[in-house]
């Protein structure tokens, strides 16, 4: 029986990257976006048949509780879960609007709390079953003009240690992965020849690159509570 694989932030960038490599490792994928045309629209791109679209805005506690149930009650125990959904609203701290404050924490760091506690449940039923976090390289070293989202996303590598020592002795394994400088739609706004010149491969890194760092932290039996960065070499040089 295959295993099932939920995505959120699944339709696009890193999570989309995420869905496709799970589909091709056979996996089910119930893929979670804001936009039901987009998770639609991906779900369709997916090799094999039986991968499931969901609409939910994972920062409301209310849409995840449904959402979750849904999934469990037509798809079945949850295997793999995988924290994409993410924003950014870069500025320097004076400049930033609490309603941004706001939005950041509830969809970054919030809502992968909110997902990660409606998951554990079904996952209490499956033998091996794991999380990734989508964190960032910003939110272990900082940033200027990122304060806001540095903060959501440095808060989810205390949360996914804490919750790895909770759920370990279940067997269910939790690890953080810190992109860097990846091409999405996030850094489409970016001059990649400048930021190129900080990274020692020399490179912004593809979504199908964090998505096979992503697949080994799920499929590695042995390996909770960690924090995997994949970024090229720019923290060797931040």
């Amino acid at each position: 029986m295959s295993r099932l694989a939920v995505v959120c932030g699944g339709s696009r960038g890193i999570g989309r990257a995420v869905s496709r490599l799970l589909a091709q490792r056979g996996c089910r994928v119930a893929l979670v976006s804001r936009s039901q045309d987009a998770a639609r629209a991906t779900v369709a791109s997916l090799h094999g048949a039986d991968h499931v679209a969901l609409s939910c805005d994972v920062s409301k506690e209310m849409e995840v509780q449904k959402t979750f149930e849904m999934i469990q009650k037509t798809c079945g125990h949850i295997s793999y879960l995988v924290n994409a959904a993410g924003i950014n609203r870069d500025a320097l701290l004076l400049r930033t609007k609490p309603e941004d404050m706001v939005a950041l924490l509830h969809t970054n760091l919030l809502g992968t709390m909110l997902t990660c506690r409606a998951a554990l449940r079904s996952m209490l039923h499956t033998q091996g079953a794991a999380i990734v976090n989508i964190g960032s390289v910003v939110g272990l070293k900082g940033n200027a003009g990122q304060c806001v989202y540095s903060a959501s996303k440095a808060g989810l590598e205390g949360f996914t240690r804490s919750l790895a020592k909770e759920v370990g002795s279940r067997n269910i394994r939790v690890n953080l992965l810190a992109p860097g400088f990846i091409r999405t739609d996030m850094t489409a706004g970016l001059k990649e020849e400048e930021g190129v010149r900080s990274i020692p491969l020399g490179r912004f890194g593809e979504p199908e690159e964090v998505a096979q760092a992503a697949l080994f932290l799920l499929e590695s039996p042995y390996i909770t509570g960690q924090v995997l960065v994949v970024d090229g070499g720019l923290q060797l040089a931040m």
